[in-house]
């Protein structure tokens, strides 16, 4: 690119009626992100200034789900037609002079390479407008690209086109590189005489030329990047291309993927080398895992910033959680948001976590709770430990410090502190502060009886007499 500026509209209004969705269809998800992020992301990577998102349907969900993206939005409120989505954009480029780029809110599978591609033809040809297309054994159903050589005639609708028009291959994508402000010049003198009554985009070809401009074809070499997600099977189909990419980039950057079919990984995940992921696998949101690190069958993590090292078990949950180094998690452990392990830590079968900080070293090696809780270095806590933080109205926080042993079956009813190096008795329910280097212990006293079964056991068969 030549250093023109450069901006991007992306038409996102549809209802998507075969979707069979109360959701706009842009905001279906394709491998974890609403189909409309991958569009809207690309237009960033290429460094459009502005990006415009033309909404409709559920504009303000669509509105929402975008908040924190640097996009416009504009309003089309009655659905006339692509060219007339376009023009619904324009005041939201007011002042803006250069290449315009035209994305579809339902076609994810683009790649930032082609899309540099069409905006570097489109300069070097000093087009109007310059159209990306395919070539597709089917092509029914799509607009057919009119040629005379290397030169674009326009485009024709299905409806509208003849039968030796039908019988042409070459597609058009939707998606184009404009010149701005002349497209939307382009635009205003259109009309809807046609099958559809709608105000067509690919009307604005033959207008250019009709001025004497050029009108230039970007081919793509591999179809599927210009899918378009209609229904729920086309969703399926988009979303294993794309999980399929994303598998591929993280086996050549030295990931091993022990079943890469069945692996599901969310694009802006990040994975160190040498780590390994068993089948079943799902990495979701903004989670990153470091070097070196094995996880087992159908684990969850999401939102997770995972240490080197680490091992997360079988059908362990993690979510919003930070793992340091060398920690064993699980199998079936549930870390949920707000817990910190610092590493070297040891999280086994069915303990849960929230709000937790968790010193290097600390274990909890099965049947625990430990919810907002300090823990310090060093503390073992045994198995069927709870820390009661709840008390029906307000939340309270347990505080163990560094070296701490906890028996099995201990409650601590928070607010409380246990200093340093005390051990608390299994069984022990905790109520008050503990100092350090102390032995805590509260047990009803153990009676024994003798004889007593003997003795029920007779009156059991005078009952039965």
């Amino acid at each position: 690119m030549d250093g023109t500026q450069l901006a991007a509209v992306i038409l996102a209004a549809g209802k998507g009626t075969r979707m069979r969705s109360e959701q706009p269809k842009v905001l279906h998800p394709v491998a974890g992100w609403p189909m409309v992020a991958y569009p809207t992301r690309l237009a960033g990577q290429l460094g459009c200034r502005p990006t415009v998102l033309v909404v409709g349907h559920g504009a303000d969900r669509v509105r929402e789900t975008l908040a924190d993206q640097e996009v416009r939005f504009a309003l089309q409120a009655e659905q006339l037609g692509t060219g007339h989505a376009l023009l619904c954009a324009q005041s939201a480029l007011t002042g803006f002079a250069g290449t315009l780029l035209l994305l579809c809110g339902d076609v994810p599978l683009l790649r930032r390479e082609t899309l540099a591609q069409l905006v570097a033809r489109h300069q070097a040809c000093g087009a109007a407008a310059t159209v990306l297309t395919a070539e597709l054994a089917d092509p029914f159903g799509y607009g057919r690209v009119l040629r005379q050589g290397e030169e674009v005639l326009g485009i024709v609708e299905q409806k509208d086109a003849t039968p030796e028009q039908q019988a042409i291959r070459e597609i058009n994508t939707g998606i184009y590189a404009f010149e701005a402000p002349l497209v939307f010049n382009l635009l205003e003198g259109l009309n809807c005489d046609n099958a559809q009554g709608e105000y067509y985009l690919t009307d604005v070809l033959a207008a250019a030329r009709a001025a004497g401009r050029k009108v230039a074809a970007v081919t793509l070499a591999e179809a599927t990047e210009a899918m378009g997600i209609n229904d729920r099977v086309q969703l399926a189909e988009a979303s294993a291309i794309m999980r399929r990419r994303i598998n591929e980039a993280h086996m050549r950057d030295g990931v091993t993927l022990m079943d890469p079919a069945c692996t599901y990984i969310d694009p802006q995940v990040e994975i160190g080398p040498d780590t390994v992921l068993h089948a079943g696998v799902h990495l979701c949101g903004a989670t990153r895992i470091g070097r070196d690190c094995t996880i087992e069958p159908h684990a969850v993590v999401r939102d997770c910033q995972i240490g080197d090292g680490v091992r997360i078990k079988a059908a362990s949950v993690l979510e919003g959680s930070q793992v340091g180094e060398a920690t064993d998690i699980g199998p079936m452990a549930h870390l949920r948001p707000g817990t910190v392990l610092a590493g070297h830590n040891k999280i086994g079968n069915f303990v849960e976590t929230k709000k937790a900080l968790i010193g290097v070293g600390t274990k909890a090696s099965h049947l625990t709770y430990i919810g907002d809780a300090e823990l310090g270095a060093n503390v073992n806590v045994g198995c069927g430990t709870i820390t009661c933080n709840y008390d029906g109205v307000n939340k309270h926080k347990t505080v163990i410090e560094d070296d701490v042993f906890v028996g099995s079956d201990t409650q601590f009813v928070a607010p409380v502190r246990i200093g340093r190096n005390s051990l608390v008795a299994a069984g022990t329910t905790v109520t008050k502060d503990v100092p350090a280097d102390s032995l805590v212990l509260s047990r009803v006293p153990q009676k024994i009886i003798e004889g007593w079964r003997l003795r029920a056991g007779k009156k059991e068969q005078k009952c039965s007499e």
